[in-house]
């Protein structure tokens, strides 16, 4: 998640004793943040947009337009990730929807409530994410 998400502090779920995993109440409380999430990557994309249209400027000296050729290729890879960051909290709206949401796509166990404050958007549990790494380094070498 971008530094800039996290600086909205949300207050991390407390479930009350007996509570099921993943009720109403907990489902309510994670949509909030995968929507409140998708409103501010929405909004840092059009700022940027607008930056850089702003910024648009034809240097005379090559080196000038070789670095700002560079910056907006930065910036546009970044935004890039934010728009597939935006379609993957809609994926996982869609599985609040379908009351999928919480459990690993891989084993079917819960994910947990600490790891989903954590990261949302997660769609592993944490032992089948840890393999999953495992099984990419291995590939890597």
């Amino acid at each position: 998640m971008p530094k800039e998400l996290q600086s909205k502090q949300v207050t991390p779920y407390e479930p009350k004793a007996g509570e099921e995993y993943m009720g109403p109440d907990q489902l309510t409380h994670f949509r909030k943040i995968l929507e409140d999430m998708k409103v501010e990557l929405g909004q840092d994309i059009d700022r940027a947009v607008h930056t850089m249209q702003d910024e648009a400027t034809v240097f005379a000296d090559p080196n000038d337009r070789a670095s700002q050729e560079s910056d907006m290729t930065l910036e546009l890879r970044n935004r890039d990730r934010e728009r597939k960051l935006i379609k993957k909290i809609d994926e996982i709206i869609g599985k609040i929807d379908s009351g999928d949401y919480g459990y690993c796509e891989s084993c079917g166990v819960e994910i947990g409530l600490k790891r989903l404050e954590a990261r949302p958007t997660a769609t592993l549990c944490i032992d089948c994410k840890t393999l999953d790494e495992m099984r990419e380094r291995q590939i890597a070498k």
